[in-house]
């Protein structure tokens, strides 16, 4: 592939609710422009852009895929993101570095929960946008309907550009309102035909077009000037005037079409060209200074010094671990030496490329604004920064959101836990949003993700490349021990049986600590009635003893223990003897000292919008939840509650079905609090019947 200007550039990603058509179009949107050779199917498994095994199986999108295509001159990189909110971390990645975007809607869905999601996303990146209106072959398609679900949702700066000639079976064109001319397709999906304005579509155009040259003279005051004197704008005026409202984000161009008929693809690969910016329009990109920290601005331009941003890092069985990153300043050669500023590392750069779906296109350089791939960098991860030396500019981290959901997991056979971890390790270099870790509260190794589809193809991936088959299984609680008053006991352990007996004796005193403040061990002992070199061993069997309380034998916390006599013998006397005195004092203690069951309260944050308001606060009151505060911003309500660990751990899939996708939540360690006695009773029953069970 020849080397492009960055004005000659388009990054465009491709979002959509999942199931909207959005791969089919950049499957179409390749063929029309003869990146490939054959119109793959989602349906057949055949997709360039879908060949992940596990895409295939399912027929989704999992990962962003790269797919670079030549139009009129341009190159134009096509993102193609996941539409599913489980992998909503792919979707970050490729906004970050997108210029623009183009939101899929089906013209028989209409707008989604997941339209909406990908549409906030797109404002958080303040990225110029339009709007292809698909499946408008399928029955039941209505693109006026999905006009104004458009314009209620996003409002009237979303005006078409195009409107459809028929619909369903009988879609067979449209009338492009710049040119006021229409289209009709061809059954090959070659170039469609330029024919006259149909007359039972004359009327609907002309309104159509008047609005668009209401909405392009808006954001113009010289075409503003004309229009409110009466005079209609020119084809150019209307061109010209409908780029510059776009890169403003003043108007936002809806066009139809269908994919899989692979009509309606060349007006749109038009206006990515015409209407979209490079990244020379975007012009500058914020990055920080290392040594202070300071905010500043980069100039998106060749002849800079080389900086570029590692967005997604994707293991490919055959090629090893692949960074996909855009070169913001300078330029990328193959075959040489750059610098890694997070890991303040050099790396070696072997041979550039960039992807159409799995197949790799040799690149001998990468300009600024390009995006491409490099295989097989040694310490690069997803958001690290790539320059010169020199530099002195790092980009800031790519946001991705937290997990909503853990699981536990264990191999289906014994002794393969190495190869289970080993293989979740890879996982984590090409997945921002897939965490493990290994528990010592429960003695479990968890891992925690966006979704359960999420988590359930990690462990088919697992199964697969790495030949361990994994059950997952909902995470124990780290519940704790405490006591609630004071106890004085006597520890008193002696054995004689011929020989050398043993004999240690104490007196401890055992109370409640504050929460949060474990454990703490004083040494009252005066006179040496028990001596100083027995009193470390004395509270080592103490701190063995708190790994497990008397209820459930579940770790104890926040008690203090005082040892204030006891007795020895000068023979017997030794440091195990008074170890296990100290143990017999510990669970003599716990029973006297009113010992309760604590367990992990969370702090929660749940978005809604307010429609859902009732139903999540009577869910949280159901779930022993304590809330906290509400705030409103931007037709959202923000809940904040404090609700037990026990009561989440599916919460996630209730908060999606009781909003319809809409709510959102992240939660974090609070404190710990004692758990009410009727549930006390029932968490002791079945930690006890476990533990039989293992006997």
């Amino acid at each position: 592939m020849k080397n492009y200007e960055t004005e000659q550039i388009r990054n465009v990603a491709l979002i959509a609710h999942g199931g909207a058509g959005k791969t089919s179009l950049a499957e179409a949107m390749l063929y029309t422009a003869g990146a490939i050779t054959r119109l793959g199917k989602v349906e057949a498994g055949t997709t360039t852009l879908d060949f992940d095994p596990e895409e295939v199986r399912r027929q989704i999108t999992i990962n962003t895929a790269l797919a670079p295509l030549e139009w009129a001159g341009v190159k134009i990189n096509l993102l193609d993101t996941p539409g599913y909110f489980d992998f909503i971390g792919d979707v970050a990645g490729a906004l970050r570095v997108a210029d623009s975007c183009i939101v899929c809607v089906s013209a028989v869905a209409g707008v989604e929960v997941g339209t909406e999601k990908v549409w906030s996303y797109a404002d958080q990146h303040n990225l110029p946008r339009l709007v292809f209106v698909n499946k408008m072959d399928r029955e039941n398609a209505d693109f006026d309907r999905t006009l104004l679900q458009l314009q209620k949702f996003f409002g009237l700066k979303v005006v078409p550009v195009q409107v459809p000639i028929g619909a369903e079976a009988d879609f067979r064109g449209l009338v492009d309102l710049v040119e006021m001319k229409a289209f009709l397709f061809s059954g090959d999906g070659k170039k469609p035909g330029e024919t006259d304005i149909p007359a039972e579509s004359a009327a609907k155009a002309a309104d159509y077009r008047e609005k668009l040259m209401e909405a392009i003279a808006e954001s113009d005051d010289e075409l503003l000037l004309k229009y409110l004197e009466g005079e209609p704008l020119e084809r150019e005026e209307m061109e010209t005037g409908l780029r510059k409202a776009v890169l403003a984000g003043k108007v936002i161009p809806v066009l139809c079409g269908s994919a899989t008929h692979n009509y309606g693809l060349q007006p749109l690969l038009e206006i990515i060209t015409s209407s979209l910016p490079s990244p020379a329009d975007v012009g500058v990109v914020q990055a920080k200074k290392l040594d202070s920290d300071e905010e500043t601005e980069l100039k998106i331009a060749s002849g800079g010094a080389l900086a570029a941003l590692v967005f997604k890092t994707f293991a490919d069985p055959f090629v090893g671990k692949i960074s996909y990153f855009k070169v913001y300043s300078g330029s990328m050669r193959g075959d040489s030496q750059i610098y890694n500023v997070n890991k303040s590392k050099a790396e070696r750069v072997g041979q550039l490329f960039s992807m159409i779906g799995k197949n790799q296109l040799n690149l001998e350089q990468v300009t600024a604004g390009d995006i491409a791939a490099v295989a097989k960098l040694q310490v690069t991860a997803t958001g690290d920064t790539l320059s010169d030396k020199n530099t002195g500019l790092i980009f800031a981290p790519i946001f991705f959101p937290e997990p909503v959901i853990a699981y536990a997991v264990e191999p289906k056979k014994q002794g393969e836990e190495d190869k289970v971890a080993a293989g979740l390790a890879r996982f984590l270099e090409e997945d921002p949003t897939f965490r493990m870790e290994r528990s010592t509260e429960v003695k479990q190794t968890l891992i925690s993700g966006m979704g359960e589809l999420h988590l359930e193809i990690i462990t088919s991936k697992l199964a697969k490349k790495f030949g361990v088959e994994v059950e997952l299984t909902l995470p124990k609680i780290p519940y704790k021990e405490t006591i609630r008053s004071a106890a004085k006991v006597e520890g008193k352990h002696k054995k004689q049986s011929g020989g050398r007996g043993q004999y240690g004796h104490v007196w401890i005193e055992f109370s409640p600590l504050p929460p949060g403040e474990q454990f703490v061990f004083e040494d009252k002992v005066f006179g040496g009635s028990v001596p100083r070199q027995y009193i470390p061993a004395v509270e080592k069997g103490l701190r063995e003893a708190l790994e497990a309380g008397i209820l459930a034998g579940f770790p104890v916390a926040d008690i203090r223990a005082s040892l204030y006599d006891g007795s020895f013998h000068t023979v017997d006397s030794s440091e195990m003897a008074f170890k296990i005195a100290a143990h017999l004092a510990f669970k003599k203690g716990m029973e006297l000292a009113k010992p309760v069951l604590l367990e992990p309260v969370m702090l929660a944050e749940v978005s809604v919008p307010e429609q859902f308001m009732g139903d999540i606060m009577g869910d949280m009151n159901s779930r022993r939840g304590r809330i906290l505060g509400m705030e409103s911003a931007q037709g959202f309500q923000k809940i904040k509650a404090q609700v037990p660990m026990a009561e989440m751990l599916k919460y996630s899939i209730d908060l999606r079905s009781m909003t319809q996708g809409r709510g959102s939540f992240t939660m974090k360690f609070d404190h710990y609090e004692e758990v009410p006695s009727q549930i006390a009773e029932q968490v002791i029953a079945a930690s006890r019947a476990a533990k039989k069970d293992e006997a």
